[in-house]
C-alpha cells in the first residue's frame, strides 16, 4: 500500500527536527510532510485542538497516512487520527510518549511539573526545552554546531499550562497498526510498554534527537517498520 508519511514533531521543539528524515523520504520517491506546530500554544488552553488543526491542515489528501510522532507529539496521535479525513494506515512512535490505552493522558507527571514550576517566567512561559538540561546532555543530541543553532533558534517557549494539560484519548484508538522505534533511555521503559501492547518495536541506539544525527538510519527503520505494519 502506498501511503504518505506525516512526521509530527514535538511542540517543545520545531519542524527542523524531522526535516532531514522528510528529505530522505521524498528523495526516495515517497510522500512526506512535516506540519509545523510552532505557535500551537499561542491561542491558550486547551492546547491539543491547535495541534490537531495544524496536523490535519498539513496532511496530504486522498492518500492513506502513516503518522510518525516524536517525543511528546505521541500523546496527540489518537485525537489527530480521529480528526483526519484520510484513513490512518499505521502509527509509528519514535522515542515518544505513549497515550493511555483509555482515558485522558497527562502531558507530564506531577513530579516533573514540580521540577519545572520554579523555572516559569513572569509571562507564564518556560525556557526553551534544551535549556532544561545540562550541556553534557544537550551537546550530544546534535551532530554539529550549525544544526544545534538552527534547531535551537526555532524552539518555542511554551506556557507552563501546556505541560499541565490532559489530552483526550478516543476509545479504541490503538486498533490501527502501531509500532515503536526507540533511541534510548529513558524511553526504553515506554518501549517495553509498547512491546507489552503487542506492537512492533525496534531500536536505533542514540540520543533523543537521533533523527537529526543519523537521519539515514532512522529513515530506514521507519520505512521498514511502516512496511511491516502496512503488510
Amino acid at each position: 500500500m502506498d501511503a504518505a508519511f506525516v512526521l509530527v514533531h514535538s511542540p517543545s521543539v520545531g519542524p527542523l527536527t524531522w526535516q532531514p528524515v522528510a528529505d530522505r523520504l521524498t528523495g526516495s520517491g515517497r510522500i512526506a510532510v512535516v506540519p509545523s506546530l510552532l505557535g500551537v500554544a499561542d491561542a491558550g488552553p486547551p492546547f491539543w485542538p491547535a495541534v490537531v488543526e495544524a496536523v490535519t491542515a498539513g496532511a496530504p489528501a486522498d492518500v492513506p497516512l502513516v503518522l510518525v510522532a516524536h517525543s511528546n507529539a505521541g500523546l496527540f496521535v489518537p485525537v489527530v487520527a480521529e480528526a483526519l479525513r484520510q484513513p490512518v494506515a499505521a502509527c509509528v512512535f519514535v522515542d515518544a510518549a505513549l497515550p493511555a490505552r483509555t482515558g485522558p493522558t497527562p502531558v507530564l507527571t506531577p513530579e516533573l511539573l514540580d521540577v519545572l514550576r520554579p523555572t516559569v517566567a513572569a509571562d507564564g512561559r518556560l525556557p526553551q526545552w534544551t535549556s532544561w538540561f545540562g550541556e553534557s546532555e544537550v551537546a550530544p543530541m546534535f551532530p554539529d554546531r550549525r544544526t544545534r543553532q538552527a534547531v535551537s533558534a526555532e524552539q518555542p517557549r511554551l506556557p507552563f499550562g501546556y505541560y499541565e494539560q490532559r489530552v483526550p484519548v478516543p476509545a479504541g484508538w490503538d486498533g490501527m497498526p502501531c509500532g515503536y522505534l526507540l533511541f534510548g533511555p529513558p524511553y526504553d521503559k515506554i518501549a517495553e510498554d509498547a512491546r507489552q501492547r503487542g506492537w512492533d518495536v525496534d531500536e536505533v541506539p542514540g540520543r533523543h534527537l537521533h533523527q537529526i544525527v543519523d537521519p539515514g538510519a532512522v529513515t530506514g527503520r521507519i520505512v521498514a517498520m511502516a512496511d511491516r505494519l502496512l503488510s
